[in-house]
């Protein structure tokens, strides 16, 4: 089965911007910011794992995922790890991953109640090229000024703890519960594989790898273990059809690309386990 090119949602945000990204439309005069665009598989599915693109003006609010057991608790189907690689960045921009400190979640939940949260989370000053992998509960928050590639696991579940006075829901007991406020430990350390490979983060959740330069290569999924190619730059072809940035696609069996020296793609597969390690 050849590899089967996403659909993109465009979703609005009051966070959100009207310039977008090369290979996406701006957004017409008079509508509504776009913060998100998600790439989902034509006709449905419920795929592991989800790819988005991020656009932010504003802060976005501070917030937690629930892991496996708790998302499953509540009525999900899983619970959400998330990885972001940052495109571009404004000067100062920042991303505020894990607290200050080590909090009790009653300590949480009161600075969450008094606005105080937003100087108790680390907000870390970020750039272009830079890589997170965000676990289930922890505490955080994309700055303004940012594009960036999100992996997720699949599912529509944020709590929010505090969202600088928007009109919006928030989530506070259910997010005080499954958050691990503790200051932020880079779970994982780049792993160079060779030949322009390199491994981001692997696992729990998923494998989040970057392919820099020309290849020409087959893509080999395991069984119900697909793989998500996120071209970043550069030009080439997936089965013959062109693979360029702005697009998505997904291997469930075999796919052979070929693309030039000026190509970053990202690679994502759910699991642990490295292909090929």
């Amino acid at each position: 089965m050849p590899a089967t090119r996403l659909t993109t949602k465009r979703v609005e945000k009051p966070w959100g911007r009207t310039k977008l990204w090369p290979g996406f439309d701006d957004v017409a005069a008079g509508d509504d910011p776009v913060g998100e665009i998600w790439f989902e598989t034509p006709g449905g599915g419920d795929p592991e794992l989800l790819v988005k693109y991020l656009f932010t003006s504003e802060k976005l609010s501070i917030q937690v995922h629930p892991d496996d057991a708790e998302a499953q608790a509540h009525g999900y189907p899983r619970g959400k790890d998330e990885a972001w690689v940052v495109l571009a960045a404004e000067p100062h921009a920042t991303i505020a991953i894990g607290t200050r400190s080590p909090m009790t979640r009653e300590e949480l939940r009161e600075s969450a109640l008094d606005g105080s949260i937003e100087d108790k989370v680390f907000w870390k000053p970020v750039m272009g090229g830079d890589v997170f992998y965000s676990p289930a509960g922890t505490v955080h928050a994309i700055g303004e000024g940012l594009t960036l590639v999100e992996v997720q696991q699949n599912v529509d579940c944020t709590y929010r703890l505090y969202d600088y006075g928007r009109p919006r829901e928030l989530h506070l007991e259910a997010g005080v519960a499954a958050s691990d406020p503790v200051p932020y430990v880079a779970p994982h350390i780049p792993r160079d594989m060779g030949g322009g490979r390199t491994v981001l983060a692997y696992g729990p959740a998923f494998v989040l790898e970057r392919w820099a330069g020309a290849r020409r290569t087959a893509v080999k999924a395991g069984e119900g273990r697909p793989i998500w190619l996120i071209p970043i730059s550069g030009k080439g072809s997936v089965d013959g059809e062109p693979l360029e940035p702005g697009g998505v696609w997904m291997v469930e069996d075999d796919a052979t690309i070929d693309v030039d020296a000026a190509t970053n793609i990202l690679v994502a597969y759910p699991g642990a386990e490295i292909i090929g390690a």
